[in-house]
């Protein structure tokens, strides 16, 4: 056997002097046409490309590698026999991946494509290295036709990309974040803190009437799919939402149920922590893609609610001219608004040059009282959508007794039905009183305890009219008296 060896490799080295004699000796033009026949020769008996993507690239974890990992783990479970489950933390599920040495083929437009999973492991000889702790490369490598490299370099890896991110984003743990103010930020920990974010709320459970529901849903993914479409048009890919009705009727729940549904992030924004417009630039540079920036209780956070106010203008020749502001915000005196947080920085937060540092994201506004908030703030353009969150009504009641009871109809529903109508009461106070009190509670029970407490708030509704009634009345006959008098 080493004598075989021995004599292959003195024959092959024969031949690489025979090779180097004959390019010396022959023309060059005539060379390099004997290597592009012997090229077309060995292209036609072995006609594929490799390309190979490093776990680690300057020094840096390649992202590249980590997307196509999470590719690969979703298409390898019907086709690999050898796979690896890991946890992660940012991961709310069991990360599948090919084991090494395995592989898949995977197939994009009609053509197939074969990717493999390798491992090296060889010892740390770099200076002050421990030889003890091997060091592992990993990669991996896709094997194509020639034929088709420009549809695999130009469409399919593109493709890998994309669909690696969505499993991603579909995979990761939600988060909320709040911001925090002063020396939290210096210390090197960003302007935001964050905890997991696990609220069971859906648009199934959640208490509103199916048609409005079904308008936003449609809406939201509309919107989730309409990069090219925002990208065409010319604007940033954001949505704003506005919330308001009465304390009660589901707006935070509704928040939750978006996040969910979309299984974004949510930063919630405490205006009241925000010492400026700088600050607030900041926030924003730090929030990320496919999120949804919070402001609850938009007409509490700051004084920000007022109306736009007329100024009075004297002129020299004493007369009075009332002129509207030419900002859209009221505005104070320069000396008033420094180094605070304006409403003119709040509308550049959310659709001027800075909202577009980031894509995909959503912000939501809430109120109680809609009446409160500038014109300017809720414009279309800036909440591009309305939704008001009102009154419990009987679609949302059904919706409720299935959630708290695991009924879909009862002969009391009827009943419940017409003093609904009647009644204006909070879809959280319905909720309230379908609670069972205990494990053996029935949905009779808590049937009828709702309608005890809609048949009292019917009464108290009615004396309130009443009581109402009189007052006006006794107003209009005083006003009637001190007009005779006057007169």
């Amino acid at each position: 056997m080493v004598d075989t060896l021995t004599e292959l490799c003195s024959k092959l080295a024969g031949l690489m002097f025979i090779l180097g004699t004959i390019q010396q000796l022959v023309p060059r033009s005539f060379y390099k046409r004997i290597k592009t026949l012997w090229h077309r020769f060995e292209n036609y008996f072995y006609p594929y490309v490799q390309i190979t993507i490093d776990e680690y690239s300057n020094d840096k974890r390649n992202e590249v590698y980590s997307l196509i990992k999470v590719y690969l783990g979703s298409k390898s479970t019907n086709d690999a026999k050898y796979l690896k489950a890991e946890m992660f933390k940012k991961s709310k599920s069991l990360a599948v991946s090919l084991d090494e040495g395995e592989e898949v083929i995977d197939e994009f437009h009609g053509v197939k494509l074969k990717w493999n999973s390798y491992k090296e492991t060889f010892p740390d000889n770099s200076p002050g290295g421990r030889s003890q702790l091997p060091i592992e490369k990993k990669c991996y490598t896709l094997t194509f036709n020639k034929k088709n490299q420009d549809m695999v370099t130009g469409q399919y890896l593109r493709h890998v990309m994309e669909e690696g991110k969505a499993i991603e984003c579909k995979n990761k743990k939600q988060k909320i974040y709040s911001n925090e103010e002063g020396e939290w930020y210096w210390y090197g920990k960003g302007m935001w803190r964050h905890i997991n974010f696990e609220h069971p709320a859906t648009f199934d459970t959640l208490a509103m009437d199916p048609t409005k529901k079904e308008e936003i849903i449609s809406d939201l993914v509309a919107f989730s799919k309409g990069k090219d479409y925002y990208s065409k048009v010319g604007k940033a890919w954001k949505r704003g939402y506005l919330l308001y009705g009465p304390p009660g009727t589901g707006k935070s729940t509704m928040i939750a149920a978006i996040a969910n549904f979309l299984n974004y992030d949510i930063y919630d924004l405490e205006l009241t922590s925000v010492k400026d417009n700088s600050g607030l630039k900041k926030l924003l540079m730090e929030t990320t893609s496919k999120s949804i920036i919070v402001i609850e209780d938009v007409d509490c956070s700051i004084d920000l609610t007022g109306k736009r106010k007329k100024k009075k203008k004297k002129e020299t020749t004493n007369e009075e001219e009332e002129e509207d502001s030419d900002s859209t915000t009221q505005k104070k005196s320069d000396k008033n608004e420094s180094g605070k947080l304006t409403l003119s920085g709040l509308l550049n937060f959310i659709d001027g040059i800075w909202s577009a540092c980031g894509q995909e994201r959503i912000i939501i506004f809430t109120t109680n009282h809609v009446d409160k908030l500038d014109p300017a703030l809720i414009r279309r353009g800036r909440m591009d959508m309305h939704i008001e969150m009102s009154y419990c009504r009987y679609e949302a009641f059904k919706v409720l007794a299935k959630n708290y009871l695991g009924i879909e109809t009862h002969p009391l529903f009827q009943e419940i039905q017409r003093l609904l109508e009647e009644v204006d009461v909070s879809p959280c106070d319905v909720a309230e009183n379908l609670m069972p009190k205990n494990a053996s509670g029935k949905p009779e029970i808590c049937l009828e305890n709702l309608i005890k407490v809609l048949k009292k708030a019917k009464r108290k509704a009615s004396l309130n009219s009443q009581k109402n009634k009189k007052t006006s009345t006794k107003l209009v006959k005083t006003y009637g008296r001190f007009k005779k008098l006057f007169e």
